[in-house]
């Protein structure tokens, strides 16, 4: 593994009129992060300057041009890569809008270009607002995750919630995940998007994370998987719906096959207790807020956002841009702090991601 201070991290600035600069402003000197990573934002001076003035901290953002400046810096000074956008500086708070939106796609573009070059050993993304993506004419992407993949040039990606081990309701040495089979869609269409190598596919990025925290923790035992259900108490044999039945169950049963660590299928209402317990490591989710609200729940302040499948490593908070309570003061940058973590210890990790 790689040593803590060789590891650098780009923070996306995120939606320049959402929560994104104050949390990366307020997470600069938590003492949780000593020694884990160094880091650099990736966004505009202006902004970060007005989040630190806001939150009337001892800091000051300052301008660098490449990555060899960061040598250079004060541990009061937040380096910043700007992005050729001036117009962000005037992006009105709490409000969506194209500015807004095309700021956070050039901080993204940016960050996950120096990734892919090998400048920096991941990326940790400040939230952005869809619509104000889209309103920028973004229209391609449905979200932040499935950006990146493009970006990155992979089909398949999943995002996974975790909740490290400092979580105080999670009982794993390793923390707990949940991962999606389908994402961001409707319900409808999620349910028609379940298939049987969906789950799979998904199951086995869950397997090679799992296996990559067990690792940075020490631990050789295997990993535990639980795939969840879809219908209420796991369909009752055909009674409440039959997905388990033809798509779950046989897939659970084909992954076994294929070497994976699975159980399941099973009602998600007592799976999550059960993860929580320290049962299982990981919960195979079969749409977005099946797995979101159990887990946010449990540590909404301590959730995680992982992005699994791409050829680099990135992590994010697990809120939104919070228009309502942006450059206000009040935000909480507990989610910044462990996605900053989180990420570094996925960069210590070889051959991770």
């Amino acid at each position: 593994m790689n040593a803590p201070d060789t590891i650098l991290l780009t923070i996306t600035m995120g939606d320049p009129a959402g929560i994104g600069p104050e949390v990366i402003v307020g997470s600069w000197g938590d003492p949780l992060l000593a020694g884990v990573a160094r880091r650099v934002v990736v966004g505009r001076v202006a902004v970060l300057q007005r989040a630190v003035e806001l939150l009337r901290l001892d800091l000051k953002a300052v301008a660098i041009q490449d990555i060899g400046q960061l040598a250079g810096m004060g541990d009061n000074e937040i380096p910043v890569l700007e992005i050729e956008y001036p117009d962000a500086d005037s992006a009105q708070p709490g409000v969506n809008s194209a500015i807004g939106g095309q700021a956070a796609f050039l901080a993204i573009d940016m960050a996950t270009r120096l990734a892919l070059a090998g400048a920096v050993d991941g990326i940790v993304t400040a939230p952005i607002s869809k619509k104000a993506l889209h309103m920028a004419g973004h229209t391609q992407w449905p979200g932040h995750t499935e950006m990146l993949a493009d970006l990155c040039g992979i089909s398949k990606t999943v995002m996974m919630l975790y909740l490290s081990p400092r979580c105080p309701l999670v009982k794993s040495p390793v923390g707990l995940g949940v991962i999606h089979t389908t994402l961001h869609m409707s319900v409808r269409d999620a349910l028609v998007a379940i298939s049987g190598e969906a789950i799979i596919a998904t199951s086995r990025l869950a397997n090679d994370f799992v296996m990559d925290m067990l690792r940075a923790t020490g631990e050789t035992r295997l990993p535990r998987i639980g795939i969840a259900a879809l219908n209420p108490h796991g369909g009752e044999e055909g009674m409440f719906g039959d997905e388990e039945i033809r798509i779950i169950a046989p897939a659970v049963m084909e992954g076994i096959r294929q070497g994976l660590p699975l159980t399941g299928p099973l009602p998600c209402d007592t799976l999550m207790h059960r993860a929580a317990d320290g049962e299982f490591d990981c919960v195979v989710a079969m749409y977005h807020d099946q797995g979101h609200i159990a887990l946010k729940l449990l540590g909404l302040h301590h959730a995680v956002n992982v992005t699994l499948g791409l050829p680099i490593v990135r992590t994010s908070v697990a809120h939104g841009t919070a228009f309502d309570v942006a450059w206000k003061g009040t935000a909480r940058h507990s989610s910044m702090t462990e996605a900053i973590r989180v990420a570094s210890c996925l960069a210590r990790i070889p051959g991770s991601q």
